[in-house]
């Protein structure tokens, strides 16, 4: 019988024997990290060194690296290696300030792409399915993550990238595609083309696996786009800085994400005092990058909010598990897979002498996709020209389209139509739920 484990010593591997390779991994990564630029500096004047690692106990005693970081050392401040050892670089969406950038070594892409087989493989894929990928390709690590760790498993990969849900589906039937990865949002929305084409998922295809992630979603969903399409869906987690999907992956006991420890030093802390909390205490995510060559991180500051699920996994792996991620302690938005800061919006926004500074962000659910309205009030310098505030809403519009990568949609308002804030203004309404 084929075992249930991609790599079975390491995702059984006994608890203490699993913090002491951590520990000397750590070292490792510590050592690595002080050839770049921006740890250099910090570890001089902080007096950090491998040394200062004795047990895991001492990672509290590293600083913390932001988001904030990576941008000021725009673009490769933080590069541990030479740039021609370097064979790939992914960055963040937007153009509003300087992105942030991860470097990749050949060694790096390797592990990247077995740790994502590795969660492909736990949920039940093989080298004898047919794995068809929906997310977009280039900078997005969401492609490529995916793209490369079903070749590592072994699977006929379909590199179908994102839209054009009648051609996924033309794909989905004539290819037999057994698996998807998928965003939470265009699950639901491919299970209504599925219907407009009188197609049943359940019975015109061979599907049987979704992995999703990118976007926030909750367990109704989850379980909605189960019951539409006839598949089992797990979650997945990750993000750029950290490689990209595969940080942390559902098994099928779906209870939980397995955050894959020799990969990564998982902490939870109190967004406030930045202080560890007890298993079950939602808290900030940070995490610590244990074998990246080109581009490691020192207890990185997610953002992302979750907790631990204390006790062990009936499947039997013996790496920590994450709960579902309930937000963000920032204002960064994720929509549509795409991370969005609303000061990118408001950049935008305020381009326009004909648009007011009060504006109003709102998320919200709509039918069975999420979706973003920017209302914005005009200046007193617009007048009441039904053209020309035609004219005036496309180029919003297709400004914002340009920089967010999706397309919200803009309501004008007349001036003073918006509430106006007494103390902090309240930017974002997020009424999605999950």
């Amino acid at each position: 019988m084929t075992s249930s484990y991609w790599q079975e010593e390491i995702e059984t591997l006994n608890v203490s024997d699993l913090r002491l390779f951590q520990t000397e991994k750590l070292r490792e990564a510590l050592n690595q990290a002080a050839h770049a630029v921006f740890y250099k500096k910090l570890f001089e004047e902080k007096g950090i060194s491998a040394e200062t690692i004795h047990s895991l106990d001492d990672l509290k005693l590293l600083p913390f690296t932001t988001k904030n970081d990576l941008r000021s050392y725009y673009p490769f401040g933080l590069s541990a290696i030479p740039l021609q050892r370097c064979v790939r670089v992914h960055s963040s969406s937007g153009t509003t300030g300087n992105p942030t950038v991860m470097l990749h070594s050949h060694n790096d892409l390797d592990l990247w792409a077995n740790q994502v087989a590795r969660c492909m493989y736990m949920v039940g894929l093989r080298d004898t399915d047919v794995f068809q990928n929906t997310s977009g390709y280039g900078m997005f690590t969401g492609g490529l993550g995916f793209q490369y760790g079903a070749e590592k498993l072994g699977a006929l990969t379909v590199p179908a990238a994102a839209g054009n849900s009648k051609r996924q589906i033309r794909f989905i039937i004539d290819f037999g595609t057994t698996a998807l990865h998928i965003i939470p949002s265009y699950a639901s929305r491919l299970a209504e083309v599925f219907g407009e084409m009188n197609l049943d998922p359940r019975t015109d295809t061979r599907l049987r696996v979704f992995c999703m992630g990118a976007e926030p979603h909750s367990e109704e969903q989850r379980r909605r786009i189960e019951q539409l399409l006839g598949v089992k869906a797990y979650n997945c987690y990750g993000m750029s800085e950290m490689n990209g999907p595969g940080v942390a992956f559902e098994c099928t006991e779906q209870n939980g994400l397995h955050i894959w420890e020799d990969y990564v030093i998982p902490e939870i802390v109190d967004p406030e005092t930045l202080q560890p909390v007890p298993d079950g205490v939602t808290g900030e995510l940070i995490l610590t990058s244990l074998q990246r060559e080109a581009m490691p991180l020192i207890r990185f500051r997610t953002h992302d909010l979750t907790h631990f699920l204390p006790g062990e996994c009936p499947c039997g792996r013996t790496h920590r598990r994450i709960a579902r991620i309930k937000g963000r302690n920032d204002d960064m938005i994720i929509l549509k897979g795409v991370n969005i800061f609303p000061m990118q919006i408001e950049t935008i926004l305020m381009n326009f002498n004909e648009l007011g500074s009060n504006y109003l962000i709102t998320i919200e659910t709509v039918g069975n996709n999420d979706e973003m309205l920017i209302e914005v009030e005009l200046s007193h310098l617009f007048t009441d020209d039904y053209s020309a505030l035609e004219q005036l809403h496309r180029k919003v519009v297709r400004q914002l389209k340009d920089e967010l990568l999706i397309t919200p949609r803009v309501k004008l308002v007349s001036k003073g139509s918006l509430p106006v804030p007494e103390g902090k203004a309240v930017r974002v309404k997020d009424l999605r739920k999950y």
